[in-house]
């Protein structure tokens, strides 16, 4: 019998509807980033956010209906494992992450003294790391 290969990509998911975030009333989300990080932008609305940026989670979904500005939804799993992006500063086991501004994700910052007001912008705990392409990671 061989030994079977882990996967834990989903366990303990948690997804949740999101509004898009617009750039010229155009969604800055579209099908072709669907497995990318996001943040959140607003009250109930994802997006890439910008470098340094606290992690929502990742794009799982957007609604039907290519082309329909401002009426699609963004489906966010926003908790357990899943694979993400990753960009420089490239994480390494144990590290936590933040988003990039660009879809990805990388090591949080070390913080000075004390955590900044509203706490560490720094989520999740990396699992996994496959080079300088994805990691692995738990948002509890």
């Amino acid at each position: 019998m061989s030994v079977r290969e882990q996967n834990l990509e989903g366990i303990g998911g948690v997804y949740a509807t999101f509004d898009i975030y617009q750039s010229g009333e155009t969604d800055q989300l579209t099908d072709d980033d669907i497995g990318k990080a996001v943040t959140l932008t607003d009250n109930y609305e994802c997006g890439f956010g910008n470098d340094g940026d606290l992690l929502l989670g990742k794009l799982v979904a957007l609604s039907p209906c290519e082309g329909t500005n401002g009426q699609r939804k963004a489906t966010v799993q926003i908790a357990g494992v899943m694979t993400l992006p990753i960009r420089t500063t490239y994480p390494t086991i144990g590290d936590r992450v933040v988003a990039d501004g660009l879809g990805s994700v990388k090591q949080a910052p070390a913080l000075v003294g004390n955590d900044p007001a509203g706490g560490n912008v720094a989520r999740g705990t990396v699992l996994s790391v496959s080079g300088v392409s994805t990691a692995t990671l738990i948002l509890n």
